[in-house]
C-alpha cells in the first residue's frame, strides 16, 4: 500500500521538532533589529541625499513668503496678527545671545500703532522659523525657473545654506529700476520686465489694508479708509452705504456708477498720541498718502529714539502695483461690478458683467483697438463672489473663488510718477447691480531696491549744499527735499514734493549672469543680504527646490483664544512654497 505523503505545510510542522537554543533565538533577532535599523539610515541618507531634506529657515530675508525666526502679536489697539522680526536676538543655533537686547517695539502694519513693550509681551523669546521640505531632485532632472524659492550653498561660506527667489537665469542681465526686475537675454536688444506667474504672485502680495479692521480703528477715531463717493449734485440715491464700515451694500438704483474710494489714511506718531488721549483726528491734518513699501516685519527694535527709528521703517518708495479683493454678493442679475486701481494718473479697471458674467480691462486713455480683453466668467446672476484684480509689472490678473481667468500684459505707458489721484489708488463701483462688498483688502506687489554693495550704505546728498544723510537701501539719489529728520508721511501726502521720483533721482542697477550662474534676491527686499551685494550662485552650489512648508511658526496659544499651548502650529502656512 502506496504511503501518503504529507503537504509541505506538514512537512515543516513535523520536521522542526525541537526549537532552538534561546542564545541564538535572542542573537537571530539582534541581529535582525541592528540589520533593519542599518536600513533605515541607509534609506534615509538616500531619501536625504537625493530627494529631499528638512531646513529651518532662520533670517527674515524672505519674509512674508517664509518667516524666520521672529515674534507672533496682536496689535493692543486694532487686534490685527502680524509678526516681527527677532532674528538678531538669537543666534543660528537658536540659542538667546547673551546681552542683546530684546525687541521692545514695533509698528502695527494695519493702523501704525507703535506698540511699546510695556503694553504686551514683545520681549518673550523669538518663535523660530518656518520647518520646509527642499526637493533636491528637482533640477537633477530639470532646470530651475525664475521666481522659484531655491536653497543653495553661499557662495562665500559653503558651510551656509541660503534661501532666495530665482530672479536671473544664466547668460543674463538683470536690471533692478523702480522696484521691478527687469530682464535682457545674451542676444537681446532691450530689456523687458520680469512678469510673475499668478501662483506666484498671489503669495508674494503684501498686505497694505484689511477693512475687516475699520470697525475697530474707528472707534479709536480714525476716519474710515475706504468710502462712499457722492457724484456731483450730491443725490445720495443708490449709493454705498454701511451699518459697520465693515460691509458696504449700494441697491443699483444710482444714475451712473456708485463708487467706493480707498484713501492710503495713515496716522503719524502725534497723531496717535493725540488719539491715546481721547482726541479726536482733526481731519484738517489728516491727510492721504502714497502707499510705501513699508514691511511690519522690520519695524521691530529696542532701545533708542522710537520716533526716529518708526519713520526709518515706514517705507522709503511709492509703490504702484496693487491689488483689491471683495466678496461681492450679487442680488440681482444685471448691472457691472467695477473693480478699479489707479498708477501714475492712469485708471485700470476690470468690469464684470452681473448678467452673462463677461469680464473685461480696460485702461484709460487706451481704445478696445488697442487693448482687448475680455473672458467669460462664473458670475451669473446672484450669489457670493470672490474677486481680485491686480496690476502688477505691467500685467493686468483678475482672481474668481481663487481661480485666474484672465491676464493681460500692457505696453509702456509713462505712468511712473504719481499725480494727484494716486491718493485714491483703488476703487469699487456698481453700476445698476444690487450688491453687498465686504471682505475687502488691498495688496501691494514687492518692490525690489535698485541696491549693490556700493549703494547698499551710502551717504545720500541732499538739497542742501554739503550736507549728506547716512541711509540704508534707498533709491535716491538725491534726498527728497519733502523729508525732513527721515519723516516721510508729509512727503508721500504732498504732490509737489514727488518730482523725487523722476527717472534721473531713482538709482537703477545692473547684475550679469554667465553660463550656469544665478542671481537670487529676497522677497524682503529691504532687508535681506543677497545677490545685490555678494553676486551670483554657480549651479553647482544649488541643493534644490524649496516646496512644502511642513512644520510653520507656532502660534503658542489656542486660535482666536488667549489659551496658551505650546507649540501649537499655525496649520494655515501649511502648504506648498510658491
Amino acid at each position: 500500500m502506496a504511503k501518503r505523503i504529507p503537504p509541505l505545510a506538514s512537512i515543516k510542522q513535523t520536521t522542526t521538532t525541537t526549537p532552538p537554543p534561546a542564545h541564538q533565538s535572542r542573537a537571530a533577532a539582534i541581529r535582525e533589529t541592528i540589520e533593519s535599523v542599518a536600513i533605515a539610515f541607509v534609506l534615509a541618507f538616500l531619501f536625504r541625499t537625493f530627494e529631499a531634506e528638512a531646513f529651518v529657515i532662520p533670517t527674515g530675508s524672505m519674509a512674508p513668503t517664509l518667516m524666520g525666526r521672529h515674534k507672533d502679536l496682536e496689535c493692543p489697539q486694532c487686534h490685527y496678527n502680524f509678526q516681527v522680526s527677532a532674528s538678531e536676538e538669537v543666534d543660528r543655533d537658536g540659542n538667546e545671545k547673551k546681552g542683546q537686547p530684546k525687541i521692545d517695539y514695533c509698528i502695527c502694519p494695519m493702523c501704525r500703532y507703535v506698540w511699546d513693550g510695556e503694553e504686551g509681551p514683545i520681549a518673550q523669546s523669538a518663535y523660530h522659523g518656518d520647518r520646509i521640505l527642499v526637493n533636491k531632485f528637482a533640477y537633477q532632472v530639470g532646470d530651475p525657473e525664475r521666481w522659484d524659492v531655491i536653497v543653495f550653498k553661499f557662495p562665500q561660506n559653503s558651510q551656509e545654506n541660503y534661501i532666495k527667489r530665482l530672479i536671473g537665469l544664466p547668460s543674463e542681465t538683470v536690471k533692478v529700476h523702480r522696484g521691478d526686475i527687469w530682464i535682457k537675454g545674451e542676444d537681446a536688444r532691450e530689456f523687458e520686465i520680469a512678469r510673475k506667474p499668478p501662483e506666484k504672485l498671489r503669495v508674494m502680495l503684501q498686505p497694505v489694508f484689511d477693512d475687516e479692521l475699520m470697525p475697530t480703528i474707528e472707534k479709536i477715531g480714525w476716519p474710515a479708509r475706504w468710502r462712499a463717493e457722492l457724484p456731483p449734485d450730491g443725490s445720495a440715491a443708490g449709493q454705498w452705504t454701511s451699518d459697520d464700515r465693515a460691509v458696504f451694500e449700494t441697491d443699483g438704483s444710482a444714475a451712473g456708477e456708485a463708487w467706493l474710494r480707498y484713501e492710503h489714511l495713515v496716522p503719524t506718531e502725534s497723531q496717535w498720541a493725540d488719539l491715546e488721549r481721547k482726541l479726536p483726528a482733526d481731519a484738517s491734518v489728516v491727510k492721504p498718502q502714497l502707499i510705501s513699501d513699508f514691511t511690519a516685519y522690520n519695524s521691530g527694535g529696542s532701545g533708542g529714539d522710537r520716533m526716529e527709528i518708526r519713520n526709518d521703517f515706514t517705507g522709503k518708495h511709492w509703490v504702484g502695483d496693487l491689488a483689491v479683493q471683495c466678496q461681492a454678493e450679487v442680488e440681482n442679475g444685471r448691472g457691472q461690478i467695477v473693480l478699479e486701481l489707479v498708477k501714475g494718473g492712469r485708471k485700470f479697471q476690470c468690469r464684470i458683467d452681473a448678467g452673462s458674467g463677461l469680464a473685461e480691462f480696460s485702461i484709460d486713455g487706451l481704445e478696445k483697438s488697442q487693448f482687448d480683453h475680455r473672458t467669460p466668467t462664473v458670475v451669473k446672476g446672484p450669489g457670493k463672489y470672490e474677486l481680485k484684480f491686480a496690476n502688477c509689472d505691467r500685467r493686468l490678473y483678475l482672481w474668481i473663488n481663487g481661480g485666474i481667468v484672465l491676464m493681460a500684459d500692457y505696453p509702456d505707458l509713462r505712468n511712473d510718477i504719481p499725480d494727484r489721484s494716486d491718493l485714491q489708488p483703488a476703487g469699487i463701483a456698481s453700476r445698476g447691480v444690487k450688491l453687498k462688498a465686504g471682505h475687502i483688502k488691498l495688496f501691494r506687489d514687492i518692490y525690489y531696491v535698485a541696491a549693490n554693495a556700493e549703494t547698499h550704505n551710502r551717504q545720500l546728498k541732499v538739497n542742501d549744499p554739503g550736507h549728506f544723510y547716512n541711509i540704508t537701501m534707498c533709491d535716491y539719489k538725491i534726498w527728497p527735499p519733502g523729508i525732513k529728520s527721515g519723516d516721510y508721511a508729509d512727503f508721500f501726502a504732498d504732490p509737489r514734493q514727488w518730482q523725487a521720483f523722476e527717472d534721473n533721482n531713482m538709482e537703477q542697477v545692473f547684475f550679469s549672469t554667465k553660463d550656469d550662474q544665478f542671481f537670487a534676491m529676497g522677497d524682503n527686499s529691504a532687508k535681506s543680504a543677497d545677490g545685490r551685494t555678494w553676486g551670483v550662485v554657480p549651479r553647482k552650489l544649488l541643493i534644490g527646490k524649496a516646496f512644502f512648508v511642513y512644520w510653520p511658526h507656532s502660534w503658542h496659544r489656542i486660535p482666536g483664544t488667549k489659551i496658551p499651548f505650546p507649540f501649537f502650529p499655525n496649520f494655515t502656512r501649511m502648504g506648498f512654497v510658491r
